[in-house]
C-alpha cells in the first residue's frame, strides 16, 4: 500500500558515494541515492524546509562533484545560525543525511580515516542566510540559499490552520489543508528544482 504523494518518486535524487559504508558492507560499492521520501522519513514530515535542505544538499554536491557521485563523508557543512534557531536544526538534520556531516555526536572514525564529527558546524549567532559546503580534499566551497518566495502557499491556509489548533476543523478543511500544503512543496521539488532564483549557489574563495 502507498501512503505517500506521488510525486515524492518524482522528485530529483541526490546520488552518493560511501567508501565507509564500502568498506563494512554495507551497500554494494558504498552507493547510497537519497530520495525525498528519505528526508521525509527521517523528519517525520514533508513541508518546504525538508525539501528546501534536500534541493540545497543536492545542488551544492552537484557543484563540488560536476563529473561523479558525491563522497559523503568528504564534506563539511557550515549553518549560518545556532541549531536551535529557526528552522537551522531541522534543515541540518537533512544535511547530515546526504552528506555524512555530523556534529560533536558524530561517528569519531577509524585511526583518523572515516571521521563524521565535527563536520557539521553551527554559527554562534546568525551570520545571514548561506549554508557553506566544503569539499576536504580541494577545499572547494559553495554557499547555498533557498528563497521560497517564488512559491506562495494558498492564501487560505492561515484560516485552515487556525481551524485545524482549535480543534474545530472538518475533513473537507483538513484534507485541504494538506493537499495545499504538499502542492507547495511538489511544485518547490518538480518546478523550482533548478531555478537559480530559488536555490542559488555560490562559488567561496
Amino acid at each position: 500500500m502507498v501512503n505517500f504523494p506521488d510525486f515524492y518518486e518524482q522528485a530529483p535524487v541526490v546520488r552518493t558515494h560511501d567508501p565507509f559504508a564500502a568498506m563494512l558492507g554495507a551497500a554494494q560499492d558504498g552507493r547510497f541515492d537519497y530520495h525525498y521520501l528519505d528526508a521525509v522519513r527521517l523528519a517525520g514530515h514533508s513541508c518546504p524546509t525538508v525539501a528546501g535542505a534536500f534541493l540545497i544538499g543536492r545542488a551544492a554536491l552537484a557543484v563540488l562533484y560536476p563529473d561523479e557521485p558525491a563522497e559523503r563523508g568528504n564534506i563539511a557543512v557550515h549553518m549560518p545560525a545556532p541549531e536551535d534557531d529557526g528552522v537551522t536544526g531541522v534543515m541540518a538534520q537533512v544535511l547530515t543525511l546526504l552528506t555524512g556531516a555530523a556534529a560533536g555526536n558524530g561517528f569519531h572514525g577509524i585511526r583518523g580515516r572515516h571521521r563524521r564529527k565535527g563536520l557539521l558546524s553551527f554559527a554562534s549567532q546568525r551570520e545571514g542566510e548561506a549554508i557553506v559546503f566544503t569539499r576536504l580534499d580541494t577545499n572547494a566551497s559553495v554557499a547555498v540559499t533557498l528563497d521560497v518566495s517564488l512559491i506562495p502557499a494558498d492564501p487560505a491556509q492561515g484560516e485552515r490552520l487556525m481551524a485545524i489548533l482549535q480543534d474545530c476543523a472538518d475533513v473537507v478543511q483538513q484534507t485541504a489543508f494538506a493537499d495545499a500544503w504538499q502542492e507547495r512543496v511538489r511544485r518547490l521539488l518538480l518546478e523550482f528544482a533548478d531555478d537559480p532564483r530559488v536555490i542559488c549557489v555560490t562559488s567561496v574563495n
